[in-house]
């Protein structure tokens, strides 16, 4: 099953912050941060449900982020030694404008290199054909070639053969669970049968993942007020029924 992640992904925390600044338009010397901090925790949101791991220090710019915003919202401002208010953003507008510079640098050696490689070299080719000549003596190597040296060959062309094809392969696998999917299910089952036993949800789909992605589901429902919870007889088992039918009863 092929799925597409249109999520775009940033090198790092300043290219997520650059990219907020630049396509809100917003003045770098005066950053809303209210605003800038609740996109960052939005994306860095989006990764963790994707089950992209979150590099450390996209969590450290966001802590530093959530700080200067509650810094921002104090009644009473920090001061320098001259009695001057000190704005909470000012080492962070510093370290963005130096990024931004040194990227704009980096961004042009990039292009400098690609039209670099992407012109043809000149070369002697007569010159390159004497050179080969004189370093390989080709025809000496078929006067001295033999039935033996024609075996060790063809023995390592097999070899690496062998390796080749055994080698290890993973695949990944896309499991067709959600736990809004799995929620849905159990809504559903409980509306044709008001008490449902656990056992019961992972008799219909035994699956390890489908019974973990159920077992959370539960809990959500739990959580939300939509179903209660009896424990069962034996051990690993519990009723479920919604909540308004209880209430009913």
């Amino acid at each position: 099953m092929s799925f597409e992640i249109k999520l775009p992904l940033f090198e790092g925390p300043f290219d997520l912050l650059l990219f907020f600044i630049e396509r809100d338009e917003l003045d770098i010397n005066d950053i809303p941060i209210s605003k800038i901090t609740n996109d960052f925790l939005d994306y860095l949101h989006h990764l963790e449900q994707m089950n992209i791991e979150v590099a450390s220090e996209f969590i450290l710019v966001a802590a530093t982020l959530m700080r200067i915003k509650s810094k921002l919202l104090l009644p009473r401002p920090q001061l320098d030694d001259e009695g001057n208010e000190i704005d909470p953003r000012e080492e962070l507008v510093k370290h963005l404008l130096e990024y931004k510079k040194y990227k704009s640098v980096i961004e042009q050696l990039k292009n400098m290199e690609d039209a670099q490689i992407s012109k043809e070299k000149r070369g002697n080719i007569a010159k390159e054909v004497r050179s080969l000549s004189e370093t390989i003596n080709v025809e000496a190597e078929i006067q001295d070639l033999d039935l033996y040296k024609l075996l060790r060959v063809f023995q390592r062309v097999i070899e690496r053969y062998e390796i080749e094809k055994n080698k290890p392969t993973h695949e990944v696998i896309q499991y067709p669970y959600t736990i809004s999917g799995q929620k849905d299910f159990i809504v559903d089952e409980l509306a044709k049968s008001p008490r449902l036993a656990f056992s019961k949800v992972i008799e219909h789909d035994p699956n390890k993942i489908a019974v973990i992605f159920n077992f959370l589901a539960i809990l959500e429902l739990l959580q939300l007020n939509i179903i209660t919870m009896h424990i069962g007889e034996g051990f690993n088992n519990f009723w479920i029924e919604k909540l308004e039918e209880v209430a009913a009863g």
